[in-house]
């Protein structure tokens, strides 16, 4: 089986934001499979994904902290400053941690660790809405 939605988050203000239970809502055919994949595509250069702790709050403000300091706002070896000072570091953000997550599927679920959670890392001040591409294969139950 294949199946592939395209679905629209809301704007997120710039920070590290769990999406786990919308991508879950968008994808009810993940419930018939028996073993398969999920993979998720962020369609933007200044947004990314990760798969992080899901629980501790603070540990998404930790990850906002740490790149701020890894790549600066106004750094003078920027070139790309056309669309604001935000923009060239959500860059690099952004390559840093991949557009693309593939997650395991059995039994109907996501295999995720106890403690995990899909995360959109908005990396621009004001970003606004942002698309993900779920392509959902496997092997009906």
């Amino acid at each position: 089986m294949w199946i592939q939605h395209a679905i629209q988050l809301k704007p997120r203000s710039r920070g590290f934001h769990l999406i786990t239970g919308e991508v879950l809502e968008a994808v009810p055919e993940l419930a018939q499979l028996r073993v398969g994949l999920l993979h998720i595509l962020i369609q933007h250069t200044s947004a990314s994904l990760t798969l992080n702790e899901n629980a501790d709050p603070t540990v998404r403000g930790d990850f906002e902290r740490w790149f701020n300091r890894a790549v600066p706002e106004n750094a003078p070896y920027f070139e790309h400053t056309l669309e604001g000072p935000d923009d060239m570091p959500a860059h690099i953000k952004s390559s840093l941690l991949g557009p693309t997550l593939t997650l395991p599927v059995a039994g109907g679920r996501l295999t995720l660790g106890a403690w995990q959670g899909i995360y959109l890392c908005e990396h621009r001040d004001h970003g606004g809405s942002r698309r993900l591409v779920l392509t959902l294969n496997g092997e009906p139950d």
